[in-house]
């Protein structure tokens, strides 16, 4: 079981660069990836996309990129020469030169200095050797990050089976507190004729027996009871998979909350009442952090 949430960073050297790559993510129903990238890294979006979502199921995952120039490696860096654009400097010079009556001759300094006649070659992604330096700290930063979910999925985990566990608990005190339900109305009934001064002939026991068979059915909530522990029992399964279940639970959340209402709306009894009441509590913190699990 992993959390939706997590984090994981890494510095590694790619080409003359030294660059940051950040993995973090939050809840979300599908999973949606972000990809913030420097320029020079642009072709590496599509191959960071794939790999996250081989790793990840569900959750807003962005995945944030940032490069700086190694100062040392500055002087050494590799350039090209825009030499059209060198030439064209070169005819503008000369020919200001004539305008103004300046009779020295065009440096070739001035021109190399001029915007846009030195260009920086950049290494991309088409480079093997740099995708190689930058996934090599992507990998460490999406481990880190998977890491981090699978740690605090645990606790998610621990959590989850606490809260089923009281259910379990207060359902048990329902099981038990069902039978008596019956019995009371029956003793009730008798209580108010007695009450009333009434006699109860043959025929008055028949038609009361009926009532409490009546009420006996309205009320009767094993049904409910049955399916209400098998999906506790469903649940513990589910913890045994391998593959994400936080959809999965959404959905047995749902169903428990489906049997409980019943119970809740059948039962004719206060003890009954006050454990729907616990039950749907639990269900409730169930719920919530079942909306931070992939």
């Amino acid at each position: 079981m992993n959390s939706m949430t997590g984090y994981g960073k890494a510095e590694v050297t790619v080409g003359n660069n030294k660059v940051t790559i950040e993995i973090f993510s939050v809840n979300r129903r599908q999973i949606d990836v972000q990809v913030i990238l420097p320029d020079d890294f642009s072709a590496y979006e599509m191959p960071i996309r794939e790999i996250i979502t081989e790793n990840v199921a569900r959750g807003q995952v962005t995945v944030r990129v940032s490069a700086v120039l190694i100062p040392d490696a500055k002087k050494y860096r590799p350039v090209e020469i825009n030499r059209e654009l060198a030439r064209e400097y070169a005819r503008e010079f000369k020919k200001l030169a004539k305008e103004i009556g300046c009779e020295d001759e065009i440096d070739l300094e001035l021109v190399l200095e001029a915007p846009g006649v030195l260009i920086p070659v950049r290494q991309t992604a088409e480079d093997e050797k740099t995708w190689r330096q930058f996934k090599k700290g992507l990998d460490k930063a999406l481990k880190d990050f998977l890491s981090m979910r699978a740690k605090e999925g645990r606790h998610l985990e621990e959590d989850l089976v606490r809260r089923v566990k009281n259910m379990q608990s207060e359902l048990e005190k329902v099981k038990k507190r069902a039978p008596e339900v019956v019995k009371r109305y029956r003793k009730q009934l008798e209580e108010r004729i007695k009450a009333a001064g009434l006699s109860v002939d043959p025929e008055d026991e028949e038609r009361l027996l009926k009532e409490i068979v009546l009420f006996a059915d309205r009320s009767d909530i094993s049904e409910e009871i049955a399916r209400l522990e098998s999906h506790f029992k469903k649940f513990y399964e589910y913890l045994k998979e391998k593959e994400p279940i936080g959809k999965t639970l959404d959905f047995l959340a749902q169903e428990m909350n489906r049997e409980i209402n019943t119970i809740g709306s059948k039962s004719n009894d206060h003890a009954i009442a006050h454990s729907v009441v616990v039950l749907k509590t639990e269900l409730e913190k169930f719920r919530e952090q079942v909306q931070n699990i992939e």
